[in-house]
């Protein structure tokens, strides 16, 4: 059976200007989750400390839809005895994953960047020549992540992630500033990849170099996940 881990970030603290916290993006945890569940595949969320929060705009902002609202309400669906069951990255360590798949929300470059066992899970599920995929703001998990030779993971690939152009949208590039923590854009730069543009912050985009699948916001989700399976299913 295929088995599949989604990352999510455990930062949860007050980030926006009218108090609510930043965390995981339930469209993205919740819609790969569903679309990899129903290909049969086994599928684990974990983050790195084993705890989580949702970002508190997830829901106004990004509703959800269909049969993946209704994923959310049962509160006996596959993806809420999953996230219930939150495993933490330490203890996934000797499991091999067929897809590493990071989801988003602003928390996730406050803690995706350093989450050490996440990192490991990634590093060993690329190595394995499996598939990485990394949706909005999941792409922070590639900073600081590097291949067994020093390299960094994204050295030379294509990516994309949710854009500066966005942050600007949404009002929060000096939040981020103030912070000292980096965009999607410049952890790509930093790390030597070549960063894709989305053509506007808001529609589907996503971009394949290889076994790593990116893609650039909320709405990129659900492609982001079929492309991987398909690629699961061919080989």
């Amino acid at each position: 059976m295929v088995k599949v881990i989604i990352a999510i970030s455990s930062y949860n603290e007050i980030f926006y200007e009218d108090g609510q916290r930043a965390g995981a993006l339930v469209s993205e945890i919740l819609e790969p989750f569903v679309e990899f569940y129903e290909k049969g595949y086994d599928v684990t969320i974990a983050s790195e400390t084993g705890t989580f929060g949702y970002d508190e705009h997830s829901f106004a902002e990004y509703p959800l839809h269909g049969k993946f609202q209704e994923a959310y309400d049962d509160q006996n669906s596959p993806y809420n005895k999953a996230i219930r069951q939150l495993k933490k990255a330490s203890d996934l360590l000797n499991t091999d994953f067929d897809v590493f798949f990071a989801a988003g929300g602003h928390g996730a470059i406050y803690d995706l960047v350093h989450a050490t066992n996440l990192h490991k899970i990634a590093l060993k599920t690329f190595e394995n020549n499996k598939v990485i995929g990394a949706v909005c703001h999941g792409p922070a998990i590639f900073a600081n992540l590097n291949l067994s030779n020093g390299q960094p993971l994204i050295k030379g690939k294509q990516i994309t992630g949710f854009p500066d152009a966005g942050e600007e949208e949404l009002g929060l590039e000096e939040i981020i500033k103030k912070d000292k923590v980096l965009t999607i854009a410049e952890i790509a730069k930093k790390e030597g990849a070549n960063f894709i543009e989305p053509k506007d912050t808001w529609s589907n985009f996503t971009v394949v170099d290889g076994n790593l699948f990116t893609g650039a916001n909320p709405a990129s989700a659900v492609e982001l996940a079929k492309k991987i399976s398909a690629a699961i299913d061919s080989i």
